[in-house]
């Protein structure tokens, strides 16, 4: 299995898992590296744990995701993901989130996503 494949057959699992909620966490690697949510940020949150603690937050917004596009090199892949929001002040909306993952060792490894943090910064309370 060549890089591409195996790395492709890591964000299905991802991603199917990530859409019911439950399952997605057995491809993280422990020392899994996460950049995201305040572009101004570039410090990786590091490890598994922490990656969990940010997705338990994130999934209380999300209802539900699709993945719109994903292109695997190697072991690189960019990925269009699509979400169904609902904020806590009740606003509801659908937006793209662009996902940029590296794996390593049959992990995933590291995630670096870009998205509009000011609507999330709008319809999130402090």
């Amino acid at each position: 299995m060549g890089n591409s494949e195996s790395t492709r057959k890591l964000l299905e699992t991802y991603y199917e898992g990530f859409a019911k909620k439950v399952g997605w966490e057995s491809v993280i690697a422990e020392n899994f590296e996460y950049i995201g949510g305040d572009m101004t940020e570039t410090t990786p949150t590091i490890g598994k744990d922490a990656y969990i603690k940010v997705i338990n937050r994130f999934s209380k917004v999300y209802q539900t995701m699709r993945v719109k596009k994903m292109v695997v090199e190697g072991d690189s892949a960019f990925v269009v993901g699509n979400y169904d929001l609902m904020f806590p002040n009740g606003v509801s909306m659908n937006g793209d989130v662009a996902e940029v993952w590296e794996a390593k060792n049959g992990k995933l490894a590291s995630l670096r996503i870009f998205f509009d943090t000011l609507t999330f910064e709008e319809n999130t309370p402090t």
